[in-house]
């Protein structure tokens, strides 16, 4: 009598895998219509107000009343809405707008989790977006963190962006930064 041979479930799902892998098509920008690839550097200023009359930064969940979260502020998350601008004075051109959220996330040093859209509002990107989500340790004077994404022109962007504090006023804890972003793009 012959035996009959039977396959489990763990190898049929490794053979549907398989098979569906080899048989798919790569996705590139090419199959969507795009243009050949590229790689822009755009270099702008942040601003992060958190008091006056209209701060763009507000706390949304205050740190938690623990020992740890003293001098870190681990556990405070904060709602942005904060201007782009050419240059580093507030008065000089609006570019875009940072919008998103940024938590203290370490108990050991003050380091932030950021998740924005740079939403650009002039020239040729107006309408479209980055998306960055990484960790900045605001004390290093130079931090990176990934563009993950982006909208419009931005379709299927990658790349980093680059942080440098520019001013900081310990008093109101405001701060300008200067972002470098380097993005691939369509």
């Amino acid at each position: 009598m012959a035996k009959i041979a039977l396959i489990s479930t763990p190898q049929l799902i490794i053979i549907f895998f398989f098979l569906l892998f080899s048989i798919a098509d790569p996705v590139s920008g090419k199959n969507f219509g795009f243009k050949k690839e590229k790689l822009s550097h755009f270099r702008f200023y942040w601003h992060d107000i958190l008091n006056g009359s209209s701060p763009s930064s507000v706390t949304i969940v205050p740190p938690p009343s623990m020992n740890s979260s003293i001098l870190t502020g681990f556990g405070t998350v904060n709602m942005i809405d904060n201007a782009l601008t050419e240059g580093p004075e507030m008065s000089s051109k609006l570019i875009g707008r940072a919008q998103g959220f940024y938590a203290l996330a370490s108990q050991q040093e003050v380091s932030l989790l950021m998740s924005m859209n740079f939403v650009f509002v002039q020239g040729k990107y107006n309408g479209s977006t980055i998306t960055v989500h990484g960790r900045n340790s605001i004390f290093s004077p130079l931090r990176e963190m990934p563009v993950i994404g982006g909208s419009g022109l931005f379709r299927f962007a990658r790349g980093y962006v680059q942080l440098r504090t520019h001013t900081v006023d310990l008093q109101t804890r405001n701060a300008v930064v200067r972002y470098d972003a380097y993005v691939l793009h369509y």
